[in-house]
Protein backbone atom coordinates (compact mmCIF):
# COMPACT_ATOMS: atom_id res chain seq x y z
CA UNK A 1 0.00 0.00 0.00
CA UNK A 2 1.20 3.52 -0.80
CA UNK A 3 0.24 6.21 1.72
CA UNK A 4 -0.54 9.80 0.75
CA UNK A 5 1.28 12.44 2.81
CA UNK A 6 0.17 16.03 3.34
CA UNK A 7 2.85 16.89 5.84
CA UNK A 8 2.32 19.80 8.22
CA UNK A 9 5.11 22.33 8.61
CA UNK A 10 5.68 22.72 12.36
CA UNK A 11 8.56 24.19 14.39
CA UNK A 12 11.31 21.93 15.62
CA UNK A 13 11.36 21.34 19.38
CA UNK A 14 14.46 20.50 21.40
CA UNK A 15 14.13 17.72 23.98
CA UNK A 16 15.76 18.49 27.31
CA UNK A 17 15.86 16.69 30.65
CA UNK A 18 15.57 18.33 34.03
CA UNK A 19 16.44 15.62 36.50
CA UNK A 20 14.62 12.53 35.28
CA UNK A 21 11.80 14.52 33.69
CA UNK A 22 11.54 15.28 29.97
CA UNK A 23 10.70 18.75 28.72
CA UNK A 24 10.65 20.43 25.33
CA UNK A 25 11.65 23.92 24.35
CA UNK A 26 11.23 25.99 21.23
CA UNK A 27 14.59 26.94 19.75
CA UNK A 28 13.93 30.68 19.92
CA UNK A 29 12.70 30.69 23.52
CA UNK A 30 13.98 29.76 26.97
CA UNK A 31 10.65 28.48 28.29
CA UNK A 32 10.42 24.73 28.93
CA UNK A 33 7.19 22.84 28.29
CA UNK A 34 6.35 19.62 30.11
CA UNK A 35 6.42 16.45 28.02
CA UNK A 36 3.04 14.70 27.70
CA UNK A 37 4.63 11.34 28.50
CA UNK A 38 6.21 12.82 31.62
CA UNK A 39 2.83 14.17 32.73
CA UNK A 40 1.01 10.86 32.26
CA UNK A 41 3.84 8.85 33.83
CA UNK A 42 3.92 11.14 36.85
CA UNK A 43 0.17 10.92 37.38
CA UNK A 44 0.33 7.11 37.34
CA UNK A 45 3.60 6.72 39.24
CA UNK A 46 1.96 5.32 42.38
CA UNK A 47 0.33 2.53 40.35
CA UNK A 48 3.68 1.66 38.80
CA UNK A 49 5.43 1.78 42.17
CA UNK A 50 2.83 -0.58 43.62
CA UNK A 51 3.23 -2.94 40.67
CA UNK A 52 7.04 -2.92 40.99
CA UNK A 53 6.77 -3.73 44.67
CA UNK A 54 4.36 -6.57 43.93
CA UNK A 55 6.46 -8.31 41.26
CA UNK A 56 9.89 -7.37 42.64
CA UNK A 57 12.50 -4.98 41.27
CA UNK A 58 14.38 -7.55 39.18
CA UNK A 59 11.26 -8.87 37.46
CA UNK A 60 9.86 -5.35 37.01
CA UNK A 61 13.09 -4.26 35.32
CA UNK A 62 13.01 -7.30 33.03
CA UNK A 63 9.40 -6.71 32.01
CA UNK A 64 9.94 -2.97 31.50
CA UNK A 65 13.04 -3.53 29.36
CA UNK A 66 11.27 -6.13 27.21
CA UNK A 67 8.22 -3.89 26.76
CA UNK A 68 10.38 -0.91 25.79
CA UNK A 69 12.33 -3.02 23.30
CA UNK A 70 9.25 -4.46 21.57
CA UNK A 71 7.56 -1.05 21.51
CA UNK A 72 10.56 0.75 20.01
CA UNK A 73 11.05 -1.84 17.28
CA UNK A 74 7.34 -2.06 16.51
CA UNK A 75 7.23 1.75 16.18
CA UNK A 76 10.17 1.66 13.78
CA UNK A 77 8.36 -0.81 11.54
CA UNK A 78 5.16 1.24 11.62
CA UNK A 79 6.94 4.53 10.89
CA UNK A 80 8.75 3.05 7.90
CA UNK A 81 5.60 1.39 6.58
CA UNK A 82 3.49 4.53 6.82
CA UNK A 83 6.38 6.53 5.39
CA UNK A 84 6.48 4.30 2.29
CA UNK A 85 9.98 3.15 3.22
CA UNK A 86 11.63 -0.24 3.29
CA UNK A 87 10.99 -2.11 6.53
CA UNK A 88 14.03 -2.60 8.77
CA UNK A 89 15.06 -6.10 9.73
CA UNK A 90 14.02 -6.92 13.27
CA UNK A 91 13.32 -9.69 15.75
CA UNK A 92 10.39 -12.13 15.37
CA UNK A 93 8.21 -10.58 18.11
CA UNK A 94 8.13 -6.98 16.82
CA UNK A 95 7.58 -8.31 13.28
CA UNK A 96 4.64 -10.41 14.49
CA UNK A 97 3.16 -7.43 16.30
CA UNK A 98 3.51 -5.37 13.13
CA UNK A 99 2.01 -8.06 10.92
CA UNK A 100 -1.14 -8.46 13.02
CA UNK A 101 -1.58 -4.67 13.07
CA UNK A 102 -1.47 -4.38 9.26
CA UNK A 103 -5.27 -4.48 8.71
CA UNK A 104 -5.59 -1.50 11.08
CA UNK A 105 -2.60 0.35 9.63
CA UNK A 106 -4.11 0.02 6.17
CA UNK A 107 -7.11 2.05 7.36
CA UNK A 108 -4.75 5.05 7.69
CA UNK A 109 -4.13 7.57 4.91
CA UNK A 110 -3.75 11.27 4.09
CA UNK A 111 -1.03 11.55 6.71
CA UNK A 112 -0.29 15.00 8.16
CA UNK A 113 2.63 13.85 10.26
CA UNK A 114 4.51 10.90 11.76
CA UNK A 115 6.47 11.48 14.97
CA UNK A 116 5.41 15.11 14.73
CA UNK A 117 6.42 17.62 17.45
CA UNK A 118 3.53 19.61 18.96
CA UNK A 119 3.18 22.14 21.76
CA UNK A 120 0.67 24.40 23.50
CA UNK A 121 1.58 27.86 24.79
CA UNK A 122 -1.72 27.95 26.68
CA UNK A 123 -1.35 24.59 28.45
CA UNK A 124 2.47 24.78 28.60
CA UNK A 125 2.85 21.21 27.38
CA UNK A 126 4.57 19.59 24.41
CA UNK A 127 5.25 16.19 22.94
CA UNK A 128 5.81 14.02 19.90
CA UNK A 129 2.65 12.55 18.40
CA UNK A 130 2.93 9.11 16.78
CA UNK A 131 0.69 9.95 13.85
CA UNK A 132 -1.85 12.53 12.66
CA UNK A 133 -3.83 11.15 9.74
CA UNK A 134 -7.20 9.95 8.56
CA UNK A 135 -8.31 6.63 10.03
CA UNK A 136 -11.30 5.18 8.23
CA UNK A 137 -11.68 8.56 6.56
CA UNK A 138 -11.76 10.61 9.80
CA UNK A 139 -8.92 12.89 10.88
CA UNK A 140 -7.40 11.30 13.96
CA UNK A 141 -4.70 11.47 16.56
CA UNK A 142 -3.27 7.94 16.29
CA UNK A 143 -1.08 6.25 18.86
CA UNK A 144 0.57 2.84 18.47
CA UNK A 145 0.89 0.63 21.54
CA UNK A 146 2.13 -2.87 22.27
CA UNK A 147 1.02 -5.12 25.11
CA UNK A 148 0.95 -8.73 26.19
CA UNK A 149 -2.83 -8.75 25.73
CA UNK A 150 -5.60 -6.18 25.08
CA UNK A 151 -6.35 -3.89 28.01
CA UNK A 152 -9.84 -3.15 29.34
CA UNK A 153 -11.09 0.22 28.13
CA UNK A 154 -11.03 1.67 31.65
CA UNK A 155 -7.29 0.97 31.86
CA UNK A 156 -6.32 3.25 28.99
CA UNK A 157 -7.44 6.64 30.31
CA UNK A 158 -3.80 7.71 30.30
CA UNK A 159 -3.42 6.89 26.61
CA UNK A 160 -6.59 8.77 25.71
CA UNK A 161 -5.60 11.75 27.85
CA UNK A 162 -2.23 11.89 26.13
CA UNK A 163 -3.89 11.76 22.71
CA UNK A 164 -6.27 14.52 23.80
CA UNK A 165 -3.28 16.65 24.71
CA UNK A 166 -1.94 16.23 21.19
CA UNK A 167 -5.35 17.13 19.73
CA UNK A 168 -5.38 20.33 21.81
CA UNK A 169 -1.84 21.22 20.73
CA UNK A 170 -2.64 20.59 17.06
CA UNK A 171 -5.71 22.83 17.21
CA UNK A 172 -3.85 25.64 18.95
CA UNK A 173 -0.94 25.49 16.49
CA UNK A 174 -2.88 25.05 13.25
CA UNK A 175 -6.62 25.48 13.79
CA UNK A 176 -7.10 21.88 12.67
CA UNK A 177 -9.67 19.87 14.65
CA UNK A 178 -9.39 16.11 14.91
CA UNK A 179 -12.53 14.00 14.71
CA UNK A 180 -11.32 11.17 16.92
CA UNK A 181 -8.61 9.60 19.03
CA UNK A 182 -7.36 6.18 17.92
CA UNK A 183 -5.19 3.79 19.93
CA UNK A 184 -3.99 0.74 17.96
CA UNK A 185 -2.72 -1.89 20.40
CA UNK A 186 -0.85 -4.88 19.00
CA UNK A 187 -0.57 -7.75 21.48
CA UNK A 188 1.74 -10.69 22.06
CA UNK A 189 -1.24 -13.06 22.33
CA UNK A 190 -1.92 -12.45 18.63
CA UNK A 191 -4.77 -9.95 19.01
CA UNK A 192 -4.92 -6.36 17.87
CA UNK A 193 -7.35 -4.01 19.60
CA UNK A 194 -8.29 -0.58 18.33
CA UNK A 195 -9.81 1.88 20.79
CA UNK A 196 -11.65 4.87 19.30
CA UNK A 197 -12.93 7.95 21.13
CA UNK A 198 -14.93 10.78 19.59
CA UNK A 199 -16.05 12.55 22.79
CA UNK A 200 -13.07 14.43 24.20
CA UNK A 201 -14.84 16.07 27.18
CA UNK A 202 -13.81 13.50 29.81
CA UNK A 203 -10.20 13.52 28.68
CA UNK A 204 -9.91 17.29 28.48
CA UNK A 205 -10.89 17.37 32.15
CA UNK A 206 -8.41 14.59 32.93
CA UNK A 207 -5.69 16.45 31.03
CA UNK A 208 -6.20 19.46 33.29
CA UNK A 209 -5.99 17.19 36.35
CA UNK A 210 -2.78 15.56 35.05
CA UNK A 211 -1.10 18.91 34.32
CA UNK A 212 -2.10 20.45 37.65
CA UNK A 213 -0.86 17.39 39.55
CA UNK A 214 2.55 17.66 37.90
CA UNK A 215 2.84 21.39 38.49
CA UNK A 216 1.76 21.06 42.13
CA UNK A 217 4.48 18.47 42.73
CA UNK A 218 7.29 19.94 40.63
CA UNK A 219 6.46 23.53 39.77
CA UNK A 220 6.68 24.91 36.24
CA UNK A 221 10.45 24.43 35.78
CA UNK A 222 10.49 27.29 33.28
Amino acid sequence: MHFIHKTLEVPHLERVHIGDKRFYKKLDELKHYISMTTITSHFNKEKFASWRQKVGEEEANRITKAATNRGTKMHSLVENYLGNLELPKTEPLPKMLFDIALPELNKINNILGIEIPLYSDYLEIAGTCDCIAEYDGKLSIIDFKTSQRPKPREWIDGYMTQATGYACMLYEMTGIKCDQLVIIMSCENGEVETYIETDFKKYIKLLEVYINKFKEDYGNNN
